[in-house]
């Protein structure tokens, strides 16, 4: 027999991962009380995906796949459903838990976002449109994006794939070609790309304090920002080459209060170094809430600090 081509190959991992993932990702139902909510709607139904990731019933979706909903049904590729429940919504990450009334499937396992190069390969697991156990392939196209939510809020570190999605997939499953669960889906229609919300540290910090509280409190700084380079001098200072760019500083936020400006280059927050979005992310947690939250600046080729006051997030 001849040497299986690449494309052989590639197809084996699609083939592969879809077999695996197929049956763990629902599809869900969530009744919407008001007009305009996410997702293509049948009759005040909101559609979207969501990832078995425990042996015990909890889903893994969006908050603005579930809304303001409290409940709803999934429904898996075996042809079962069953009711669920939101256990906890966290809108800074637009991650949220569900926990079913009845079996599910056995989970998927999740993998480390950190670890995805720009160029891998990626499998979109989802229900667009409401076509159940749908799956689509790409590559990683870039890391570190920004997403605006529904809610008027960025969720950063995000992961960009060209692997096609479109209304409903929002909550499915994007996989590395281990059938690991890197980032957890979300639809731009219209403009040919895709982004998942990263399974990392952070988000599996929020994960298990939404399945333990149901909420995750959250500082909030009102920056957005991207990785940006050290000048030579500060690379050979601080051992790295990157920090983070501030891109836009949202008036009136905590950050705006501190004297951040568009342009600044975060060095160090909270006497930690950040060079990417994660870094100042993990540690907008609770315990920095109304307290000063000291932050390190390249600005105008001078080291300035800054002492900011992060608040509480809430829901928009």
């Amino acid at each position: 027999m001849a040497d299986q081509s690449p494309l052989d190959a590639y197809s084996q991992v699609v083939a592969g991962v879809a077999a695996h993932l197929t049956g763990k990702v629902a599809s869900l139902r969530v009744p919407q009380s008001r007009s305009g909510g996410p997702g293509p709607r049948r009759g005040g139904e909101s559609l979207g995906s969501a990832v078995v990731f425990t042996s015990d019933g909890f889903l893994l979706t969006h908050a603005h796949v579930v809304g303001s909903a409290q409940s709803g049904t999934a429904s898996f590729a075996d042809g079962t459903s069953v009711p669920f429940t939101v256990v906890g919504a966290d809108p800074l990450s637009d991650l949220a838990v569900l926990r079913t009334a009845g079996p599910t499937p056995p989970p998927a396992e999740l993998g480390e976002a950190d670890q995805l190069v720009v160029g891998q390969l990626v499998v979109a697991v989802g229900n667009p449109l409401g076509l159940a156990g749908s799956v689509t392939a790409g590559v990683v196209s870039a890391l570190g994006r920004s997403l605006p939510t529904p809610g008027g809020r960025l969720v950063e570190d995000v992961i960009q794939t060209d692997a096609a999605l479109n209304p409903g997939n929002s909550g499915g499953a994007l996989a590395d070609s281990q059938a690991q669960v890197v980032g957890i889906n979300t639809a731009v229609a219209g403009v040919g790309l895709g982004m998942a919300v990263p399974v990392n540290a952070t988000t599996r910090r929020i994960i298990s304090t939404l399945m333990r509280d149901g909420r995750v409190r959250r500082a909030y700084l009102g920056l957005v920002s991207m990785p940006g380079p050290l000048p030579a001098p500060l690379q050979e200072r601080f051992g790295r080459k990157t920090g983070l760019r501030v891109s836009q500083v949202v008036p009136g936020s905590p950050a705006d209060r501190a004297g951040l400006r568009a342009g600044d280059l975060l060095v160090t927050a909270a006497g930690q170094p950040v060079e990417k979005a994660q870094d100042l992310q993990r540690l907008m947690f609770a315990e920095a809430i109304g307290k000063p939250f000291a932050i390190t600046v390249m600005r105008n080729g001078a080291l300035v600090d800054v002492i900011a006051q992060p608040s509480e997030l809430v829901a928009a």
